[in-house]
């Protein structure tokens, strides 16, 4: 699936939904830090930039929630094809180049 968020905005966003949960629980930074095991700096960093480890992202995710949403929306989209005929039909083919043969 094609996404029209750039990926800086996509960072933004998901640091920005680890804020709005972490206040909604009522954590602090520091408690949040403490709980997760995330350094307070890369938390800071986290929910101001989104960037970060994938480490603290899962971390902080186990405390906030949205571990098992994020788990699952990751999960590869399975392919079912009811003939081979599907399956030639979307295969790119491939030009011959013009010039020399090796």
């Amino acid at each position: 699936m094609i996404s029209l968020l750039t990926p800086v905005r996509a960072l933004e966003k998901l640091g920005g939904n680890i804020r709005e949960r972490r206040l909604a629980m009522g954590f602090t930074q520091a408690g949040l830090s403490a709980r997760s095991g995330v350094p307070l700096g890369t938390l800071r960093k986290f929910e101001r930039t989104g960037l970060g480890s994938t480490e603290a992202l899962v971390k902080l995710l186990s405390i906030v929630g949205g571990l098992e949403a994020t788990i699952e929306a990751a999960k590869p989209e399975a392919l079912t094809f009811a003939s081979i005929d599907e399956v030639l039909k979307d295969a790119p083919r491939s030009r011959r180049k013009n010039g020399w043969r090796t």
